[in-house]
């Protein structure tokens, strides 16, 4: 060996005896029985950015409820298990539903913590866990061996539930039951339910079941009726924005109350899906300064609410070429073509309940939302929303099938906006009747009452009342009948100049509101939208008679008459001169 070459000195080099790392162990006392010294925190370093050794716990698990009180949405199971807690009538197996991320797994935690509670004050099964017992802590990381949680998508077979209730006849070894939680239980095989039906109906009495699903209906009936049974309900929009906003606050995260709806939107009632979001949308914070809604928007690729009113618009006004550009600048921007339509297809419904509730409205959307939807409502009637409803139903299914989605897109907007120059089913009723198409002059028979009339006077003619409609109907066309049946049978609702609305009342005719809208078109022109509605006012009828009654109780309030009245007992007014409602509006 050549001098000065010692391999326990390049041994020593390489772990040199002062790198303590190498010559202790950290979990250990010394050889002195002291404590070792604690190695310092290794931190990494990016730029100026410190990144811990501790992983990131997402929100999701950071927040998991850890009482029943935390369970958002919940009361109605929260309070049952309660009063069964306290009135000691606990069932033996439980079956919990709900849609994903709803929380299904953590009540049955929570369940199993009440079961086993256990503090130096209390050794009986309780609801109140806001004192932590003996076992919560190892039931709430799963590693309790009286706990088990089982996972029936990867044990589904028989032999495994053949295994599962060998176990069951023996006691607990540490807390008072024995607790089964097999989530998503629809997973087990049909010999497997059949293994378990007779353990389930009659299980020892240390032994408790907790199943969790989210398809019910895949769950033999014979299991169900086992089981006491609680749905877990799906959040609502607002409740899930207000626990949304909660933990913002707690972790010291600003965002609009517009972008945390867009999320409680996307999750669609999902408590988990909609944390996970949260978590994606708290690292667009920049700068300190509040997440704006548009970047939530941007990140879900949604596309904007105002941008969403203007192509609604658009499609209204059959204005397929602004239409379509606002649609391809919309694609601009990130929106898909499955969130387009889906926006498209909730203002659709937000304007049909409009047209239905009224003023009421302003309790679901106020300020400047509630005048935008009222103004898209004025431009169309529910028969024409009900089908734009149908028409991108139908493209929804197509986007979904189609090899490029903006194609699908753009042939069903192309398709709904050219729809809207289109008669409707009870129009076409009347074409097909009449031989006439509708709303093209063209196409006017010869021998119409006004087709010689002069250009000056058609456009003279301005319909803004009932009465207005009697007038023309009987001037220009003749039809005393059906200006008849109109003062009779009609409660107006809406008119307005190419739209009527009205009410039937009992006794009209069953064609009543086709010959109106064939009489509209002779009269005008064009086409008129002519649909029945409800909560109409009154027939021109009721207002002449309201009007004859109120004339005739003043003519007995006059001296001579109720003179002569007084002078004759029995005596009686038979007619009064009264002048009926005028039919057309602002003539005398």
């Amino acid at each position: 060996m050549a001098d000065g070459f010692d391999d326990d000195e390049i041994e020593d080099d390489e772990f040199g005896e002062n790198d303590a790392e190498y010559n202790h162990d950290d979990q250990t006392d010394n050889m002195f029985g002291a404590l070792a010294p604690a190695l310092p925190e290794k931190e990494k370093f990016v730029g100026e950015t410190i990144i811990p050794n501790s992983p990131y716990l997402v929100l999701a698990r950071k927040y998991r409820p850890q009482v029943f009180e935390d369970l958002v949405g919940q009361e109605a199971m929260v309070k049952t298990l309660t009063n069964a807690f306290k009135q000691n009538r606990i069932a033996h197996a439980f079956m919990l539903t709900g849609v994903r991320g709803i929380g299904k797994t953590t009540t049955a935690r929570l369940i199993a913590r009440a079961l086993n509670y256990s503090s130096p004050g209390h050794d009986a099964p309780n609801m109140d866990l806001s004192i932590l017992g003996l076992h919560c802590d190892a039931i709430t990381q799963g590693r309790h061996p009286d706990v088990l949680e089982l996972d029936a998508a990867s044990r589904s077979g028989v032999d495994n539930m053949r295994e599962l209730l060998d176990n069951v006849r023996y006691g607990p070894t540490q807390s008072r039951y024995k607790v089964y939680i097999i989530d998503e239980v629809h997973m087990l095989s049909t010999a497997a339910f059949n293994a378990l039906l007779k353990t389930l109906e009659e299980p020892p009495p240390h032994t408790k079941f907790i199943f969790a699903t989210t398809e019910t209906h895949k769950v033999p009936v014979t299991i169900l009726s086992r089981c006491q049974r609680f749905d877990l309900r799906r959040l609502t929009r607002e409740a899930l924005t207000n626990h949304l906003g909660n933990i913002c606050a707690k972790e010291n995260v600003s965002i609009e109350r517009e972008g945390l709806e867009l999320i409680a939107i996307a999750a669609d009632g999902s408590v988990r899906d909609a944390l996970s979001l949260l978590d994606q949308a708290i690292v667009q914070e920049t700068g300190g300064e509040a997440i704006k809604a548009n970047q939530i928007r941007d990140m879900l690729g949604l596309s904007d609410k105002n941008r969403t009113h203007a192509l609604f618009a658009h499609i209204l006004a059959a204005n397929t070429k602004a239409a379509i550009e606002e649609l391809h600048e919309q694609y601009d921007f990130g929106a898909t073509p499955l969130n387009i339509i889906q926006s498209l297809m909730e203002l659709s419904h937000e304007v049909s309940k409009f047209h239905y509730l009224g003023d009421e409205y302003r309790k679901i959307q106020s300020g400047d939302g509630f005048t935008k939807i009222s103004e898209l409502a004025k431009a169309t009637s529910p028969l024409q929303l009900s089908r734009i409803w149908q028409m991108l139903l139908q493209g929804l299914d197509e986007i979904k099938r189609a090899p490029d989605a903006l194609q699908a897109i753009d042939m069903c907007i192309i398709r709904i906006t050219a729809a809207q120059n289109m008669p409707g089913p009870e129009e076409l009723m009347r074409i097909i009747k009449d031989g006439a198409p509708s709303g093209d002059t063209s196409g006017q028979k010869k021998n119409d009452v006004n087709n010689d009339a002069p250009a000056a006077s058609r456009a003279e003619i301005k319909i803004e009342t009932v009465e207005d409609v009697c007038f023309y109907i009987e001037e220009n066309l003749g039809d005393k009948a059906l200006s008849s049946d109109i003062e009779r049978y009609l409660r107006p609702v809406q008119l307005i100049d190419g739209l009527f609305t009205f009410e039937p009342t009992p006794g009209a005719p069953r064609d009543f509101h086709l010959r109106i809208s064939a009489a509209l078109q002779k009269i005008t022109f064009k086409r008129w939208r002519v649909y029945l509605e409800d909560n109409g006012g009154a027939t021109i009828a009721e207002k002449n008679e309201a009007a004859y009654n109120q004339q005739l109780a003043k003519t007995k309030q006059m001296p001579q008459i109720s003179s002569i009245l007084t002078a004759f007992p029995g005596a009686k007014i038979k007619l009064v001169n009264f002048n009926p409602a005028e039919k057309r509006s602002g003539e005398k």
